[in-house]
């Protein structure tokens, strides 16, 4: 099911970070900040990319996202990949990013 443009409960699924990293809150928060750091890329030279950087930009985000359970962002990230010259998935995509960094300022706040 697409998210993208859809407000989840949380960018994250918790249950499927979970799951993947086998409970283990460090290595949650080094995937979770190193898909920050390819999402805050991407979002920066997404706008300035041509429609094949772009595509092969949201297809690596993409992956990494459900890897860790951002559905939505990978969502929209998927919608680029498959559209690239369509400026409102560019435009989702930077929101889903926003979205999803917010998140993590938050989780890391968490005990």
């Amino acid at each position: 099911m697409e998210s993208c443009g859809k407000v989840p409960a949380s960018p994250v699924d918790l249950v499927h970070l979970e799951r993947q990293t086998m409970g283990d809150r460090q290595l949650q928060s080094e995937v979770l900040n190193l898909l920050a750091e390819q999402a805050r890329s991407t979002s920066l030279r997404v706008g300035s990319a041509s429609p094949e950087e772009r595509a092969a930009m949201a297809h690596g985000l993409k992956g990494a996202a459900r890897g860790v359970g951002a559905f939505a962002l990978a969502d929209c990230a998927d919608a680029l990949e498959r559209e690239p010259e369509v400026e409102q998935h560019r435009k989702r995509l930077e929101q889903a990013v926003a979205e999803f960094l917010n998140f993590l300022l938050r989780w890391e706040q968490q005990p």
